[in-house]
């Protein structure tokens, strides 16, 4: 496969594996897929990493998953981190800063201990701590806290650095990335789907991947089936950049029944983190809005006061910014990843709502493995297209 002289000139291209959207999800399904050794073009409507993976605070977590099929993934996922891709760690600013959560009462610490109890039998390090041993993990959590749990598993990268690394990597073996061109129909040979269209030319390719983020279901439309990925908003405050003030990614215990809820009004739990920078990043709210992109006074006094009632230091440092973007829901709470049975030739990799950075390279890695035919290191099933649990 030719790279540039075609694509420039908006010659029809062919390849193994056509991947629709340049996101974390999608670059990492590229950048194994093509380390595999198969022919990739990356095609993005937008900017690679432009969108969902441009507005997240790059969350590469356990400790907000229960046990179950999405845990399984994570934990898959950070062996992909911290194996195969630990030496390029730098260059995505990857950080083994561990979480910490926090529970304000007694019922919500029982609660939590319940849940690190499940995740220890399922092999995550999920450390109980009482209120004296979170003062020692974070100075500057308010006093009068019940408890909480330390989750030294976790971590954090910079998403668009992620995604631009991880595109470099997979065009270091041969990968094509075309941005700013949309995928407007899909090539058809019967009833399998064999390729894209896009304004400037035709990419046939044995198999078209769906990671196309929130405008998923709009993809796997242009081939007929129905997949119900809708958007979900949110908002992230960051402050002024400070001396060194909060050591983990450190969150409410509630944030974990915020993430599994299907409730379309607006949903905040404080998630704050430090970085490498300086700044602070504030989080999360949750609501069901469709793409409304206006900013939102509520959402972002929610976020402010959630942060405060956390870490009181915080009180006198001025926010200079704040972004927002849309995360892919599935109404089961599931992603969705591998071969769509009612297209043959479609797969998909979507639908990895607010975990879809945490995610991706457990889920890349995967697909690579299933299109070439290797056994997957994780079952799919769990994730089909198909799935009954997989309704609107």
């Amino acid at each position: 496969m030719t790279a540039d002289p075609a694509a420039a000139e908006g010659g029809a291209l062919r390849c193994d594996v056509v991947v629709v959207g340049a996101g974390a999800v999608g670059a990492a399904t590229a950048c194994f897929a093509a380390r595999a050794g198969l022919r990739v073009v990356v095609l993005d409507r937008g900017a690679p990493g432009g969108g969902t993976s441009s507005a997240g605070e790059g969350n590469v977590l356990v400790s907000d998953k229960d046990v179950g099929p999405e845990l399984d993934l994570a934990r898959h996922s950070q062996r992909v981190w911290r194996t195969e891709l630990a030496e390029y760690g730098p260059r995505w600013e990857f950080e083994a800063k561990g979480g910490v959560v926090v529970a304000a009462t007694e019922a919500s610490r029982a609660a939590l201990r319940e849940l690190t109890a499940r995740q220890r039998d399922a092999g995550i390090e999920a450390l109980d701590v009482d209120p004296d041993e979170l003062a020692e993990l974070e100075p500057h959590l308010r006093p009068g806290l019940a408890g909480g749990a330390h989750y030294p598993e976790d971590a954090q990268v910079q998403p668009v650095l992620l995604v631009a690394q991880l595109l470099r990597l997979a065009r270091e073996s041969g990968a094509m990335v075309l941005p700013h061109e949309p995928v407007t129909g899909l090539l058809r040979t019967g009833d399998r789907v064999t390729g894209v269209r896009t304004p400037r030319r035709r990419v046939s390719a044995a198999a078209v991947v769906n990671a196309a983020g929130t405008w998923a279901g709009e993809v796997a439309a242009l081939a007929g089936v129905r997949l119900p990925v809708l958007p979900r908003r949110g908002f992230v405050l960051v402050t002024e950049p400070l001396p060194p003030t909060i050591r983990h990614k450190v969150y409410a215990a509630e944030y974990v029944g915020d993430v599994g809820s299907s409730d379309a009004a607006l949903q905040s739990s404080p998630v704050i983190e430090g970085t490498p920078a300086g700044t602070v990043l504030i989080g999360s709210t949750r609501e069901r809005v469709g793409f409304d992109r206006r900013p939102s006074p509520a959402a972002l006094g929610a976020l402010a006061r959630g942060a405060l009632g956390l870490f009181p230091a915080l009180a006198g440092v001025r926010a200079i910014r704040a972004y927002h973007g849309f995360r892919p829901y599935c109404p089961d709470h599931l992603p969705v990843i591998g071969p769509d049975p009612r297209a043959p030739g479609l797969w998909h990799a979507c639908g990895h709502e607010g975990a879809g950075i945490g995610l991706s390279v457990g889920t890349g890695q995967l697909l690579a493995q299933a299109l070439t035919g290797t056994p997957t290191a994780l079952g799919l099933a769990p994730f089909a297209p198909e799935r009954e649990g997989l309704a609107a």
